[in-house]
């Protein structure tokens, strides 16, 4: 069964008021944002939220998104970005450590802007063999309760790059198995608490090459997992397109999956090329109907060994982004199917 077809079984238990024996939750009053309307009366009949249209966008439409550093951002920061853009983004992408509470209220705030709220969920401290054995249970069950009584569509990402190995749950540390193991163990709880608003995000390195096989045992399986998430970077030197940038990962990908692509994590190099690879990224998002959109990584970290990744980086550069945007594919209204 795929994620899809789980998340519509768990629905259908949802709604009618049952307990399955995965342990789904029954029906209950209204959450705070419950069934994709707004914030609704705490006294309305529950409607859990599906997200399953927000997976394929219909009418070949692209999600605009953007990341800052560390969590969900303010709606001043969102305003300037958008203005600079020309457009507001319906997509943000914000980081938790395993651990921490779940940014409910920041969350919320994100939705009621017409956003997608999309967290990166990083096992900082934690090994994932330890997850999958269950010894985070309680804080994963409080967190699924947190992020289903909230009942808005939430994308979730959980640790990234898994390929690479440049983080604590990466190839030096982990193994494909406990990831997997992870993973599943965790997306499981979810099911098991009654978590339906959740898109789950595979997030691979595009940078980080690994054989076709190698990056398939790094996959927890169609029923787990709902986007293929890439994170890469245009750089000075080395891929230029963003068929050589992305393109040899999602060949190996789509030889177990047909997942939709989001760029999960981009940004060019300030420079002479950065206008150029700039559109070469909206090309190839935009012609590509498998592609759902991308997340700009707009960070200025010139004080570190990192450049200055904001698209307002040179003139140039922001003219570049605001045209491509322009495109009326991207930023569309994520309340609307």
């Amino acid at each position: 069964m795929t994620s899809v077809g789980r998340r519509s079984a768990l629905l259908w238990a949802l709604a009618a008021g049952v307990s399955s024996a995965a342990g789904c939750a029954p029906s209950r009053t209204a959450p705070i944002g419950a069934g994709g309307q707004g914030p609704l009366a705490r006294t309305a009949p529950y409607l859990p939220f599906d997200v399953t249209w927000m997976i394929r966008p219909k009418h070949g439409r692209k999600y605009l998104g953007v990341s800052f550093a560390g969590g969900a951002t303010t709606g001043g920061v969102l305003d300037a970005w958008a203005g600079k853009a020309g457009k507001a983004p319906n997509l943000l992408s914000y980081r938790l450590a395993w651990g921490d509470r779940f940014p409910a209220d920041g969350t919320l705030a994100v939705w009621k802007r017409r956003i997608l709220p999309y967290l990166v969920w990083e096992p900082w401290r934690t090994a994932l063999r330890d997850i999958a054995a269950g010894r985070d249970d309680a804080y994963i069950r409080r967190t699924a309760q947190a992020v289903r009584d909230l009942n808005v569509p939430l994308a979730l990402g959980f640790a990234p790059q898994m390929n690479a190995d440049r983080y604590p749950w990466g190839t030096r540390k982990a193994s494909p198995e406990e990831f997997v193991g992870a993973w599943r163990h965790l997306h499981d709880l979810f099911q098991d608490t009654g978590v339906s608003n959740v898109i789950w995000v595979w997030s691979p390195s595009a940078a980080d090459p690994v054989p076709a096989g190698r990056l398939r045992s790094y996959y927890p399986g169609d029923a787990y997992a709902d986007w293929l998430g890439l994170v890469g970077y245009y750089t000075r030197s080395g891929p230029r397109t963003f068929d050589t940038v992305f393109g040899p990962t999602i060949e190996k990908a789509r030889t177990f999956t047909r997942n939709p692509v989001l760029v999960a994590e981009t940004a060019a190099e300030p420079g002479a090329r950065e206008p150029a690879d700039i559109r070469d990224l909206v090309r190839g998002v935009t012609t590509r109907q498998d592609v759902v959109g991308f997340v700009w990584s707009d960070a200025d970290q010139r004080t570190g060994r990192r450049p200055d990744r904001r698209i307002d980086s040179s003139p140039e550069a922001l003219a570049a982004f605001r045209r491509g945007v322009a495109d009326p594919r991207f930023g569309f209204d994520v309340r609307r199917p």
